[in-house]
Order: structure tokens, then sequence, then C-alpha cells
């Protein structure tokens, strides 16, 4: 009995041993193929670029690098709906992969469908901010912010350069000059529709807040 259990337990280190040795593999020839389709992207070569992808996540589909690189080529290369097709998979695999959710805004955007890629930027920017990736929300919020202006959304715009200027007062001063400047040129544009300087009842907070130009 003692002999069969021992056994068993070897088997099953065996079996282990051999499960992390695959997926060592795997993470090794999906690094390879991604470095691979890096090098081909460069060269001008993005057929064999997609391809060395597509195989790195059929290889290992928790491949990070290999979607994000998927996705990217396929946006770069005119087709935003494969593109958020690839992120979309990215995430079912990678759910913590935060840089496929502003992938997919971007593809969105090109897509035409404003507001959804509004939400995935700002709930990128704002799991950036709740991870202490300040630096990384604050380029989310900055690249939102010109979509905005953009798409000539003047309350929405000055609600995001209001958050721009409070992200960036210790991190980037330059900016925060900038995103004061122009919060102050858009409170002038927006007028009554701002929340903020024309709120529905005034109380001290909202005022102070108001003459900062903060909230």
């Amino acid at each position: 009995m003692r002999s069969r259990t021992r056994r068993a337990f070897e088997g099953a280190l065996l079996a282990l041993g051999l499960t992390a040795t695959s997926a060592a593999a795997r993470a090794g020839s999906c690094d390879e193929l991604v470095a691979s389709a890096r090098a081909h992207e460069k060269g001008g070569e993005p057929e064999i670029a997609l391809r060395q992808y597509n195989d790195a996540v059929v290889l290992d589909p928790t491949c990070s690098a290999a979607w994000l690189g998927l996705g990217s080529l396929r946006a770069r290369t005119g087709d935003p709906a494969e593109a958020e097709r690839v992120y979309e998979a990215a995430l079912t695999h990678v759910p913590s992969l935060a840089e496929a959710v502003a992938g997919r805004a971007r593809a969105r955007r090109q897509l035409g469908r404003a507001q959804e890629a509004e939400d995935d930027m700002r709930a990128y920017a704002d799991g950036l901010a709740s991870r202490g990736e300040t630096r990384g929300s604050l380029a989310a919020w900055v690249e939102l912010a010109s979509w905005l202006g953009a798409e000539n959304r003047p309350p929405a715009e000055l609600a995001c350069w209001r958050r721009i200027a409070e992200l960036a007062q210790t991190l980037d001063p330059a900016l925060e000059s900038r995103a004061r400047a122009t919060v102050s040129a858009l409170v002038w544009v927006v007028g009554d529709a701002d929340p903020v300087t024309h709120p529905p009842r005034r109380d001290l907070l909202r005022s102070v807040a108001a003459r900062l130009h903060l909230r």
C-alpha cells in the first residue's frame, strides 16, 4: 500500500513538472514569436507580423504582448472592426489587461462609436488611477480631452480638463498651467450649462471650487 501511495505521489509530481515545463516552453515561444512579429512590422512586412501574432495567441492565449501587438497592427492597417474583436478576445483571456481597454476605445472611436469609446477611455483612466499609475491616467485623460475637443463637446471637454488640472498639480506644472487656461476658456464657452459655476444650488464648497476652476 505504501509503495502504491509513493508511486502515485511521484506520478503527481512528475505531472506537475511536465505542466510547468510546458507552460515555460509556451511562454518562451510566445515571446520569440512576438519579437519576430515586431521585427517584421519594423521591416514593413505586416502580413508576416499578423501571422506571427496570431500564432502566438493560439499557442498561448494569455500572451498579453501578442494580443496588444495584434490589435494595434489591425488598427494601423485600417481594420478597426477586427482590432476591436482582438481586444475583446484579449480581455476574455486576460481580464486584467488594461491596455486592451484603451485599444478597444481607440478602435471604437475609429468606428464612429464615440460614446462607447469615451466610456472605455474613462474606465481605462480610472483603472490606472486606482492602481496608483497617475502618469498613465493623466495621459489617458489628455487623450480623451482631445477627442472631446474634436467632437465639439465643450461641457464634457471642460469636465475632462478640470480632471487633468487636478492630476497634473504635482506631476506636470506645465500641463497644469495649460489645463487651467483651457478650463477658463471653456467656462466662458459653456456658460450657464456648466454645473460647477452655475450649480442648481450654490453652497460654499461649490463656490470656492468654481473660483479655483478645479471642479
